[in-house]
């Protein structure tokens, strides 16, 4: 019988055994061949550990004795993480656990890349400005965090290299088979053994989407590069089709179709997962009903629809197409609370006395009956009727009016109340950007946090904090919204970062005294800017089992529970209340929770990735091609930082950054730093230029591949900041 061939393990599966090896708390140095004893080496595994030994001394990964014994060294302190990566290059090994992250610059990456696990190894050295917490070096890539990237094809002497899309790696992919794929083609790559930093990774061709050039295969690209599926698996759409037989079996429920229940979206919403209520007791106080879709009822645990959403774990937007956690079949129909249609729901009713505090909540499986279904635009003009405002175009009864206007009056007591308690206001303009049939960006439109936005975000934030404050009050274990307190040098850095802006923050170490300078400067032409460098000082929000509040919105009790369409821990929730209402044993009370929050966690995070770096793309394309077409247009921008050689200004309506070069500011191009100037001044002839100017340009040259823009003035400031 013939011997059966085992696998030879690859350089990292053999570095990561040596690694596990080493770190055991009982390992004693030894030599090379006992090391291939202990790791059940054969034949040229066997010859090739010398080589991978040799290769991690050179790293600095492990330390050779004098005797011939390998080891890790006495000073080495090893920790085990994500690896995130900065445009820069630099980047940060994410431990978890409330431990800080590890900073590791470029040169001391190895082979790893974004969003690989690793073990990194904390020395002693100087991190550079702007950095905190330990820096280190890795020592092992311990499994890749994504095997298909997507990049570039270009020729490089006699072979072929790819230029990855996201420009976090830094690298080039040379490729082992070229396909069909052609010159500034772009394409998915399979990623292959990695086993030297001195050498460029390489990869195999899986994909050709079609030239690089080409704006309607952007999103198929980052879908591509960021692992997102097309379609749903077929048992899980088989589900789907036979959900529609639940909508019989309601089990016990409160009957609420008789109510005055109506909902508010955006214009473009396909599926609605949330309706209000409002009504008032006997004392006159105000009961406001939040109702949200059961998709629990429809999406059992252990279901191959359940399965599918749990890996999903989120809806992903992106600018011009929706992959949703669930099938069409349940987000777009069964689950979506359309107008004049029977729905199953849960109920939160919260009574509120006459100064907006909450006074009781109670919860209910119910069924309702939408009447009405507002957009945003609608609502707001409601609201607005007889301010000055005109009255709605569309015939929205007066009695409807009535009750949207008492609504807002509670959200907006609610609002103050929360700012009252020092919740951060970290709200910044958005702008929506439509994109037209050729990929291109056709329009874009600005999304105001008005009175009606406020009023969906007041009442659901009711919502997520009373049924977080039952579930807790009752001693049961769930999936929280926990926003942690920023670490205090992440504050000091924050603090140092606005004083360079020319604000005076002054003590910033206390939630209310950041809320406090937040309001202080929301009229301050650089607003933005310190918004986005307090959001940047702030720890991310992730879900986890422990109850550790939420510091951004100043609530010790907060979860998830009102979008449970496009959000799996909602649904976790969603699933534990059902039960405890049902007096029936209450899931997720073992263990699991805590991995599960960082699955959902992990997955919002990539989302979020992905749906900025299409819009990266679009938003480089749309002033790319004013460029190419010889018709630029002006955009609004304000000076984010100034340099001897220029200023780098921001576009507004963007967000999109770039250089307005000396010589493209006008008088000759003669711009200057004079001696009486402050080093924080850019003069060019008659006009001071310095953070927060506002200014009129437009693109005059964009590098797509680099991410660069450089811009030329159109006009003055149009005032001095």
């Amino acid at each position: 019988m013939p011997r059966k061939k085992t696998r030879k393990p690859t350089r990292e599966e053999q570095i990561a055994q040596i690694t596990a090896l080493m770190t055991d708390p009982e390992y004693l140095p030894m030599p090379a061949n006992l090391l291939a004893d202990h790791l059940k080496l054969q034949g040229r595994a066997r010859a090739n550990l010398r080589r991978t030994l040799d290769l991690l001394v050179k790293r600095g990964a492990l330390a050779r004795r004098p005797d011939g014994t390998y080891w890790l060294g006495k000073s080495s302190r090893l920790a085990e993480g994500r690896l995130l990566v900065l445009p820069s290059g630099n980047g940060f090994v994410v431990l978890g656990d409330e431990q800080e992250d590890v900073f590791v610059s470029e040169s001391d990456m190895s082979t790893a890349l974004p969003g690989d696990r690793v073990k990194v190894r904390l020395e002693n050295r100087r991190r550079p400005a702007g950095a905190s917490g330990p820096a280190g070096r890795i020592v092992c890539v311990l499994e890749r965090g994504r095997t298909l990237i997507v990049g570039t094809m270009r020729r490089v002497g006699r072979g072929w290299h790819a230029v990855p899309l996201d420009r976090r790696y830094r690298r080039e992919i040379r490729i082992t088979n070229r396909q069909e794929a052609k010159q500034q083609d772009r394409v998915v790559i399979r990623l292959l053994d990695w086993h030297s930093p001195d050498n460029s990774p390489t990869g195999e061709i899986v994909e050709v989407l079609g030239p690089a050039d080409d704006p309607s295969q952007d999103t198929l690209a980052i879908m591509r590069h960021y692992g997102f599926a097309d379609e749903f698996a077929r048992e899980a759409l088989q589900e789907a089709g036979r959900a529609t037989a639940l909508l019989n079996k309601q089990g016990a429920r409160r009957d609420l179709r008789e109510k005055f229940i109506f909902t508010i979206d955006p214009e473009r919403a396909r599926d609605f997962d949330d309706a209000l209520s409002l009504e008032r007791d006997g004392k006159g106080n105000h009961v406001l009903g939040v109702h949200i879709a059961d998709v629990s009822h429809f999406v059992r645990p252990g279901s191959a629809i359940d399965e599918e959403a749990r890996r999903r774990a989120t809806s992903v937007y992106f600018c011009d197409k929706v992959l949703p956690m669930l099938p069409e079949q349940l987000s777009n129909g069964l689950c979506s609370l359309r107008p004049n249609e029977d729905r199953l729901t849960f109920s939160v009713f919260i009574t509120f006395d006459k100064q907006g505090e909450p006074r009781k909540a109670e919860f209910a499986r119910s069924i309702i009956r939408s009447r009405r279904r507002l957009t945003y635009r609608q609502a707001l003009l409601a609201l607005r009727a007889g301010k000055g405002e005109g009255v709605p175009k569309e015939e929205i009864a007066p009695d409807f009016v009535k009750l949207l206007k008492r609504v807002s009056a509670l959200a907006q007591q609610l609002r103050a109340r929360r700012f009252k308690q020092a919740a951060l206001d970290l709200d910044l303009p958005e702008y929506e950007v439509v994109v037209g049939k050729n990929g291109l960006i056709s329009g874009i439109r600005d999304v105001v946090n008005d009175e009606s936005h406020q009023l969906i975000e007041e009442c659901m934030i009711a919502a997520n904090e009373a049924v977080d404050r039952e579930l807790s009050v009752r001693g049961l274990k769930l999936l929280h919204r926990v926003h942690p307190q920023p670490a205090e040098e992440k504050i000091g850095q924050l603090k140092q970062q606005l004083e360079e802006m020319g604000f005076k923050p002054g003590d910033l170490s206390s939630r209310r005294n950041l809320s406090a300078f937040l309001d202080r400067i929301k009229d301050h032409p650089l607003a933005h800017d310190a918004k986005v460098s307090v959001l940047r000082s702030m720890k991310r929000a992730v879900y986890a089992p422990a109850a550790l509040g939420h510091f951004g919105l100043a609530k010790k009790y907060y979860a998830h529970f009102t979008s449970p369409i496009r959000r799996y821990p909602d649904l976790v929730v969603h699933r534990i209340l059902g039960a405890m209402l049902a007096k029936e044993p209450v899931p997720y009370q073992d263990s699991g929770l805590g991995p599960l929050g960082e699955h959902c966690s992990t997955r919002e995070r990539i989302a979020e990735e992905a749906e900025q770096a299409l819009l990266e793309i679009k938003k480089y394309r749309y002033l790319q091609q004013q460029v190419l077409n010889q018709a630029p247009a002006e955009h609004e921008a304000v000076v984010v930082n100034v340099k001897s050689f220029g200023m780098f200004v921001e576009l507004v309506h963007l967000g999109v950054q770039g250089l307005v070069h000396v010589s493209n500011l006008g008088e000759g191009g003669r711009a200057r730093r004079a001696g009486a100037t402050p080093p924080d001044v850019l003069q060019a002839g008659s006009v001071s230029y310095r953070q927060g100017s506002k200014l009129t340009v437009f693109p005059v040259k964009v590098d797509f591949e680099q991410r660069r823009i450089d811009f030329a003035l159109a006009g003055r400031p149009a005032d001095d900041a």
